[in-house]
């Protein structure tokens, strides 16, 4: 896990405004880049990268505390006010422009897709409709007078 990545979500954590708000702003910050990092067409060695990110995780929460929690936790209700919060989508997209904010329902979507893969868990609910809304948002957006694309980082 490259130093740049630990800095900019650490960034993100301290716009939290309690202890609860950011630890849920450095679960999803981590867990975002994490999801954004398997879409390679290389290789991965998933024991190697789980393991830096879970020292990287111990080390800022403390033990108890892993990618699997953390991911666990992206698929569950409790992420639905992080991913809502204005607070968090302006920070995330100011420290971590390596990860579009455009890009999180579809991360969000691949993670509840594993989830149900690995445990068999019905994919509905509270991150399911919250997708399902900001796919919505965008169909709105687009369909109004004057929508313009935002241009795409090359």
């Amino acid at each position: 896990m490259q130093d740049v990545i630990k800095e900019r979500v650490l960034a993100v954590m301290h716009d939290g405004m309690s202890k609860d708000e950011s630890t849920g702003f450095f679960r999803v910050a981590l867990g975002l880049h994490y999801l954004a990092g398997l879409m390679t067409k290389e290789t991965l060695d998933f024991k190697h990268i789980d393991r830096d990110y879970n020292r990287f995780i111990y080390h800022t929460i403390g033990k108890g505390h892993s990618i699997t929690s953390v991911l666990q936790y992206m698929s569950g209700e409790k992420v639905v006010p992080v991913i809502d919060s204005l607070r968090f989508l302006r920070s995330f997209a100011e420290h971590c422009p390596e990860v579009p904010v455009d890009s999180i329902p579809f991360l969000l979507g691949l993670n509840l897709g594993v989830a149900k893969d690995i445990s068999g868990i019905d994919a509905r609910g509270p991150v399911a409709d919250w997708i399902e809304r900001q796919r919505l948002i965008q169909e709105e957006a687009e369909s109004q007078p004057g929508f313009q694309a935002l241009p795409q980082r090359g």
